[in-house]
């Protein structure tokens, strides 16, 4: 038997309304950048599953003909893993439709997993939104939030990478840290993290 590595499922939630959104552009970078990082560490993270919510907003407020797709996606933010959260910042706030869908979620849907707040915004002065409200969220929830979220400002979009690399330098180390605790319901016999 050789040993390999098991890689902890890694989900990217969107809860911009709009479809195809620059929040949608910064989220996905963030999460290759993240992956990347992580991919040397004791415990990697696969390929993200990416859920845009613009996608389902229909089923979230119960109008929709597929249900089953909001059960699909709810278990999919549920499992232990890493979960990178993204946000427009509305209003001072994250969006309404990502609200709408952590208030589907029970009491502590969360537990096992660790969450990585991301909000995009129009002004510096949102930059504190990131983790006053939407990290506040996540722990709500009972998602781990081992670091400061990421905020990334309009004016930064077209040189994003450059304030993803100088975020990750700080967390990536706790996010790896965070992922090393999460339960490990995968395991079989003879496959190990390293």
């Amino acid at each position: 038997m050789t040993s390999s590595v098991t890689e902890l499922p890694m989900t990217t939630l969107i809860g911009n309304p709009k479809p195809h959104s620059r929040t949608r552009t910064v989220a996905l970078a963030t999460a290759a950048a993240l992956r990347a990082r992580l991919t040397p560490c004791p415990t990697p993270v696969g390929a993200p599953t990416v859920i845009d919510l613009s996608e389902l907003t229909a089923e979230l407020v119960g109008q929709g003909s597929r249900p089953e797709a909001l059960d699909e996606v709810l278990e999919a933010v549920r499992r232990p893993g890493l979960l990178l959260v993204a946000s427009p910042t509305f209003k001072a706030a994250y969006s309404g439709l990502l609200k709408l869908f952590v208030d589907v979620l029970p009491r502590g849907a969360l537990a096992g997993v660790v969450a990585v707040p991301l909000m995009t915004a129009a002004r510096s002065g949102h930059r504190h939104v990131v983790d006053t409200y939407l990290g506040a969220l996540l722990a709500e929830v009972g998602a781990c939030v081992p670091t400061s979220g990421l905020c990334v400002l309009e004016r930064e979009f077209d040189t994003a990478e450059v304030g993803i690399k100088l975020w990750l330098d700080r967390a990536a180390p706790a996010v790896a840290n965070a992922l090393a605790d999460v339960p490990d319901r995968a395991a079989e016999p003879g496959v190990s993290r390293r």
